[in-house]
């Protein structure tokens, strides 16, 4: 399921705070190792610009 999540969020280039939540809860259960690498996937995209995440706009829009 978390291979899912972030699948859509690299192809969109964005990640949405539902899909944040949807993350975190996912990852309070367990997971596989596919599921390990698409998220730290994600995290690298997230890092390199490649995909934003809607949380982080919606902070810097209320500065």
């Amino acid at each position: 399921m978390i291979y899912e999540v972030v699948q859509k969020a690299l192809s969109n280039g964005y990640l949405t705070v539902e899909e944040e939540e949807k993350l975190r809860q996912l990852l309070q259960a367990k997971y596989g190792i596919d599921d390990l690498n698409a998220f730290f996937n994600l995290q690298q995209a997230v890092i390199e610009g490649r995909v934003k995440q809607q949380s982080r706009e919606l902070r810097m829009a209320k500065l």
